[in-house]
């Protein structure tokens, strides 16, 4: 057995070769051994600290992946802001900023370009030529912890070629663009949601709490800044690139250095001319300041530092053909046109669909199927139709008209007056099942204790519920099948479900969820019809007489109940033993008849349900704001701003015990 004085110099000299390597390969780009030579020292390296843990530390190439998954990050303070940088779009927004910089120092300025990549912004700290710890930009001010994830980028290292004494610089994490294809065609193969483009891509694999999985995603930095450094003096920017380079990181590529805004601004155009052609995503390229102690006399702005600027170019533009528009539903039930396109590869990416916003959109700008359009990516993220190509049109092109019926459910589809947008009118509409689900069990609506968004989506996945009367049909075993429940919740949520049924007709109507038709609404039509059928053959004009009653809600819950799939759920409910009527009684004791109350504070003896409750047994309504018609504010503890709006009004303000006396 070696002893440990050989075994540690072993160790220390298979870690700088492995670093070596990882430098030539990751920031280099240059290796001068094969994979398997290189996986060769790796493994020997692990077994040598797996025989002797004790030699193990933070900077070792093994520890780049963490073996466990993290709660939660912690938050880091930047001494140093990381600030983002002012945006310009113009020849003349450039020569602007060079003017007012070289008014401001009375003297001849130099400049540097670089790439503006397009990834998360991070921060990487070093004591004595190691790496300690990495964050997220977060809001300049506070970001978040991200080590553990950061040392999965071999391009960062984990120990500098000087112990300098402390040093934090920046840098962007990227996803290079064949990462991010690959990435996707996972995505596509596993049947999961694949990314919009690289840079969410990187902040989302950078943000994972396992540390594995940020490892599988092949990312990438550039650094591009020293924000602290002690133990070295730099006088330029270009200098402290060099450095950095030095030290072994990846650097940002410096196009050069510029004695003149106007060479400046010239390299900033060649390299928007090749940014195609990287294989990495920029969106934009920046001019900054090359001499540091120039900087530090020019400063910031609370927003944006006064020595550079990042020019963002236009927005890419392609030609290609519209095959279709189709109609995607949403959760809320609206009615989104989306462009099927010949496909294009446009900012990096290959889009082959695209927004059409809304229907108003494509009739303003005369938008056909079969036309050739001008497609762009809106802050290249989102695609979207610009224009048509009104000349290549040879009269085969056919006018797009919005569907009547959902393409999802087939309920009616209808359009507000005052909205844009068109809504499906389907209760069982497949599109906003787990919404509508989940609003029906929400605590105003039914009450259903348990039953939140996880639960609904996975009852749904499994074929158990299509509708919201299908939770009344639940059975134990069914709910044992799913993972990880147990049968005191399985009891639980039956028992939450089986007690909802008792719930008031105001409380059903409003778990329907119909546009319009509140919680206030529900209770005005519930206690007055008293039965949901009475509403079902109720028509617009009779609701409309009801006090707060306009038409809107009058002709959106007579909207509703035409539908057929919303009267088969009504009967499917009362199968299930649903309380579809209403058990307000006839109030007797009008006290506080035509008296309007508005609640605001912590109340001691009762909650705001209940106090609501016993007001409008009273005959008295309540209302969320005050207003010159409010007769009494009911003030409990720690009272907000609706108790100075009551005082400035002259609005009567009652305590709990004047409330108390009022309703004895």
């Amino acid at each position: 057995m070696e002893n440990n004085a050989n075994v540690k110099e072993i160790i220390k000299k298979l870690r700088e070769e492995i670093n070596y390597h990882n430098y030539l390969y990751y920031v280099k780009d240059a290796p001068v051994i094969s994979d398997y030579e290189y996986d060769l020292l790796m493994q020997k390296l692990k077994k040598l600290e797996e025989e002797h843990p004790e030699l193990i530390t933070p900077d070792s190439p093994t520890q780049r992946v963490g073996g466990e998954v993290l709660p939660f990050f912690e938050t880091v303070v930047h001494t140093v802001k990381m600030e983002s940088l002012n945006d310009v779009f113009s020849k003349e927004e450039v020569f602007d900023f060079a003017r007012k910089t070289e008014n401001a120092l009375g003297e001849e300025v130099e400049y540097v370009t670089e790439y503006k990549i397009d990834g998360l912004s991070v921060s990487l700290e070093y004591v004595d030529g190691v790496f300690t710890r990495g964050s997220t930009r977060g809001d300049g001010t506070v970001g978040e912890d991200v080590t553990a994830n950061l040392k999965t980028i071999k391009s960062i290292p984990l120990s500098l070629k000087e112990k300098i004494p402390y040093l934090e610089v920046r840098g962007e994490v990227y996803m290079p663009k064949e990462s991010f294809e690959r990435l996707n065609e996972k995505c596509i193969q596993e049947n999961k949601p694949t990314f919009a483009n690289p840079r969410n891509a990187a902040a989302g694999s950078l943000r994972q709490l396992d540390s594995k999985i940020t490892a599988q995603r092949g990312l990438d930095i550039f650094v591009f800044n020293i924000q602290q450094i002690e133990g070295k003096e730099l006088k330029t920017h270009s200098e402290s690139i060099e450095y950095l380079t030095y030290l072994g990181f990846k650097t940002i590529p410096i196009k050069k250095v510029h004695k003149s805004i106007e060479s400046a601004f010239e390299e900033v155009l060649e390299i928007g001319k090749i940014r195609d052609s990287l294989p990495f995503e920029i969106d934009g390229a920046v001019i900054k300041v090359n001499n540091l102690d120039q900087r530090i006399r020019l400063g910031s702005t609370s927003k944006f530092p006064r020595w550079a600027v990042a020019y963002k170019y236009p927005a890419e533009q392609k030609v290609t053909k519209l095959l279709d528009i189709v109609i995607n539903v949403g959760r809320t039930g609206s009615l989104t046109p989306n462009a099927v396109l010949e496909p294009v590869r446009i900012a990096g990416t290959t889009v082959s669909k695209a927004t059409l916003h809304n229907f108003d959109y494509i009739r303003s700008k005369d938008i056909r199927i079969g036309d050739y359009v001008i497609v762009e990516k809106a802050g290249e993220i989102i695609p979207k139709v610009v224009s048509v190509v009104f000349e290549k049109r040879d009269g085969s092109e056919r006018i797009f008209e919005m569907p009547k019926k959902c393409p999802a459910c087939g309920a009616d589809v209808i359009r507000e007056e005052d909205e844009a947008v068109f809504r499906c009118q389907g209760s069982s509409c497949p599109a906003q099942l787990a919404r509508n689900i989940i609003h029906f069990a929400s605590r105003p609506a039914m009450d259903i204790e348990g039953l939140g968004e996880a639960i609904v989506n996975l009852l749904i996945e499994r074929n158990l519920i299509k509708s919201s009367a299908d939770l009344y049909y639940l059975k134990k075993e069914d709910l044992l099948n799913l993972p990880k429940f147990k049968e005191k919740a399985a009891s639980n949520l039956l028992n939450a479900i089986e007690k909802s049924k008792e719930n008031d007709l105001s409380n059903l109507l409003f778990a329907l969820g119909i546009m319009h038709c509140g919680q206030r609404a529900s209770k005005i039509l519930a206690d007055f019809y008293k039965d949901i059928d009475n509403i079902i053959k109720a028509s617009p004009f009779e609701m409309m007489t009801l006090n707060e009653i306009g038409e809107k809600i009058a002709y959106s819950v007579a909207n509703y109940f035409s539908q057929k799939q919303n009267i088969e759920l009504i009967e499917k409910l009362k199968a299930a033993g649903v309380n579809t009527k209403s058990k307000a009684q006839d109030v007797s004791d009008k006290r506080f008849e035509n008296m309007t109350f508005v609640l605001t504070g912590a109340l001691s003896n009762f909650t705001r349900d209940e106090a609501t409750k016993i007001i409008e047994s009273f005959g008295g309504k309540v209302s969320s704001s005050v207003s010159k018609k409010t007769t009494y504010l009911l003030c409990g503890k720690e009272a907000g701003s609706k108790l100075d709006k009551a005082k400035d009004l002259g609005v009567t303000i009652i305590d709990e015990e004047t409330f108390l006396n009022m309703i004895k």
